[in-house]
């Protein structure tokens, strides 16, 4: 692997429409890729937790619960975009954010 130039952390919610182990396959998902293209750190997974405002999601009622994760990994600058973009458009992720460690 090429020199990694920076620490990220990314924060994702996952829905709980589908139950639990849905989130948490969701979550084995997005690790893998991590995995394959940075060098993964620190992982906190909190599980379920009530959210701070009740978020409306495709088709169902406002939910007011997610799965959260918590991680940090080194990456070049040009994988934290390819996984928020597939973050974004991925059925089942409630909201994310990646933010670079100082």
């Amino acid at each position: 692997m090429a020199k990694l130039s920076a620490k990220y952390e990314l924060m994702v919610v996952f829905s709980l429409a589908k139950g639990e182990e849905n989130a948490q396959a969701l979550w084995a998902k997005f690790k893998t890729m991590i995995e394959e293209n940075a060098e993964l750190g620190e992982i906190d997974e909190w599980g379920k937790r009530k959210l701070a405002y009740p978020i409306h999601y495709g088709t169902a009622n406002y939910e007011t619960d997610g799965y959260y994760v918590v991680v940090t990994f080194s990456a070049k600058p040009d994988f934290p975009a390819e996984l928020d973009r597939v973050l974004q458009i991925t059925d089942g992720v409630l909201r994310s954010m990646i933010t670079v460690q100082e």
